[in-house]
């Protein structure tokens, strides 16, 4: 079975449970075009291949959000618009009018409870009904605790205290209060526990096996050892980050590559959503984060935030200085500074407008902009170029004149189509960063703009050694952390810490900031910074500062941020959960 088969078979299957575990709704399958209308609630699991077909829809679940009409918000990748990036229309968070009503909050609770409820019925009905060889249905069994575990994981890191269900659902057993937040962490740590002592579970999966992308003990270890960093138990996280590595993870010698879809089945992968470039089962990530020049004509509904551009340092481990590449640039206001971006030879009519907007265009080199413009992102970490296309660098894109065509992002924008070959957007108005990871090259590799085939990482070893690096830092252990570190810094192709005196390591405190920092630099587009910055609590202070909002590369904000109070740090229970279960207690801060 080649790779592809690999993968139609799990998606497929996939598709047909969609409809059977949640009893109601209509099925659709690209894929295969079988009449599955014999299999009912009934029937399901009452054979070998249906219980393939049922733990497939257990797994479905994690393409939650998933809308090819519009971004739902609620794709992991899309999380990353409240730290790494920025949504370019602003949202309830981030302008200070969420509220318990608010649709992001039911939606989710809906998505995950969805995802619990499928784990449950799959672990009742692998023992209780499945013919399957008792070795696979133990397999199985384990596959699906650490599912449950990672279901209600995700709702413990938002809500904090969730209802605890571990039976099928049962209509007459829905109203129940929250569960504390210590005991859904037990409740996951049980399940993660089980999953791992199960012999029948491997340790991880080889690129190219039949059963990759189901969940291991690798997996389960590094799923456990993150419910010990939110309890801050140091000691076990770190245990359990060892087995990780024990099981044979190890990070992929590059970066840029590591996101290739040739390379999505790497020994750093240890848990991912399964894509397949077909119509109706890829990912979005091409649609919201691409441009106009992306194949597909996409929109830019997701954006680089131009402090994690800032924040990116020079290749060598030191601090990036803007002043220190075009002397006075700090000293400018906002507006002022979109002189340093404008493109060579700008029209009259350009300089004109530019002027108007408040462009200090004495400073203008029109033989000279863009040359200038492109040093301050030269020598810097390789993993800036790797994740976002800034000003004057190239993409390739789509298909004109019978040709994929090498675009350049310039402003302001005059023409895309040859030989101009402006990167365009749906933004055309405004001067943003664009993503680069996940936002695919050309026209041929994906069928249309929503079924991208690289596989979405949820889990992959980069995390886990930072991971590591902040749970011994915590306990003292500097040396060690420092050490893990710079597997990650020397895999990117950026000064080692300790290796100079900019990078040099002054203690403790030091180091956690240089570890958090790291975090942000490694994970753009990943969904993984936001759930960070809620666990430490330093999403207010990084990114709800004075002055600060979805701005443009030079710092003119388009839309500002108001911060609504530390209540944002723990999610609202839905409203409608609450109307629809009365002993659903609200959580600190909100009011309905």
């Amino acid at each position: 079975m080649n790779y592809i088969d690999i993968k139609r078979r799990y998606l497929t299957g996939a598709a047909l449970v969609l409809g059977v575990l949640t009893l109601a709704g209509c099925r659709k399958n690209l894929l295969d075009t079988h009449s599955y209308t014999s299999v009912s609630s009934a029937t399901m699991w009452t054979t070998d291949n249906l219980t393939d077909l049922g733990v497939s829809g257990v797994y479905q679940q994690l393409k939650m959000g998933y809308s090819t009409g519009g971004a739902s918000g609620r794709e992991l990748y899309q999380y990353s618009r409240f730290i790494d990036g920025q949504g370019r229309d602003g949202d309830a968070f981030q302008t200070g009018t969420a509220t318990p009503a608010n649709g992001m909050f039911s939606s989710v609770w809906q998505d995950l409870y969805e995802g619990v409820f499928r784990a449950n019925d799959a672990i009742y009905n692998l023992q209780k009904v499945s013919p399957s060889a008792p070795e696979k249905k133990s397999r199985y069994l384990a596959e699906m605790k650490f599912m449950r575990a990672y279901y209600y994981f995700r709702l413990n890191q938002v809500f904090k205290g969730v209802p605890i269900y571990l039976d099928p659902r049962n209509i007459n057993d829905l109203m129940r209060p929250r569960n504390t937040e210590d005991e859904v962490w037990a409740q996951v740590i049980k399940d993660l526990t089980e999953a791992v002592a199960e012999p029948n579970l491997p340790a991880k999966y080889a690129k190219g096996n039949a059963s990759f992308g189901h969940a291991t003990k690798g997996a389960a270890y590094a799923l456990r050892g993150k419910v010990y960093m939110y309890q801050k138990v140091w000691d076990k996280a770190i245990a359990d980050f060892q087995s990780v590595k024990d099981a044979g993870y190890t990070l992929f010698p590059t970066y840029r590559e590591l996101f290739l879809e040739a390379n999505e089945e790497s020994d750093e992968c240890i848990f991912s959503i399964q894509n397949l470039p077909v119509d109706g089962f890829g990912s979005t990530t091409q649609f919201y984060c691409g441009s106009r020049s992306s194949f597909g004509s996409c929109w830019n509904t997701y954006l680089i935030a131009p402090d994690l551009v800032d924040g990116y340092e020079n290749k060598d481990g030191s601090a990036f200085n803007w002043d220190a590449v075009i002397p006075g640039y700090s000293s400018k206001t906002p507006a002022q500074r979109e002189v340093y971006f404008l493109r060579n030879n700008l029209t009259d009519a350009e300089k004109t407008a530019a002027a108007g907007r408040g462009a200090y265009m004495a400073d203008y080199l029109p033989d000279g902009n863009e040359q200038r413009i492109q040093a301050v992102y030269a020598n810097r970490d390789p993993r800036l170029n790797a994740n976002v296309i800034t000003p004057y660098s190239t993409y390739v894109g789509r298909n004109i004149n019978g040709a994929d065509q090498t675009f350049t992002m310039r402003w302001p924008v005059r023409n895309e189509l040859p030989p101009t070959l402006d990167l365009l957007t749906d933004t055309k108005s405004f001067f943003y960063y664009l993503h680069r990871k996940f936002v695919y090259t050309g026209s041929t590799q994906l069928p249309n703009r929503t079924s991208g085939g690289i596989d979405f990482p949820i889990i992959r070893y980069a995390d886990v050694v930072l991971m590591w690096a902040e749970a011994l830092n915590e306990q003292g252990n500097t040396s060690g952390a420092v050490d893990l570190v710079n597997q990650v810094r020397g895999r990117a192709g950026v000064g080692l810490l300790n290796s100079s005196p900019a990078t040099t390591v002054a203690g403790q405190d030091d180091l956690r900031k240089r570890i958090r920092h790291e975090r942000l630099a490694e994970f753009p587009n990943e969904g993984i910074s936001y759930f960070d910055e809620l666990r430490w609590k330093t999403w207010k202070d990084d990114v709800f500062y004075p002055g600060n909002g979805i701005k443009q590369i030079w710092g003119t904000v388009v839309v500002p941020f108001v911060w609504l109070g530390d209540q944002l740090y723990t999610w609202a229970i839905p409203l409608t959960e609450r109307q629809n279960n009365p002993k659903l207690d609200q959580n600190k801060g909100w009011i309905e």
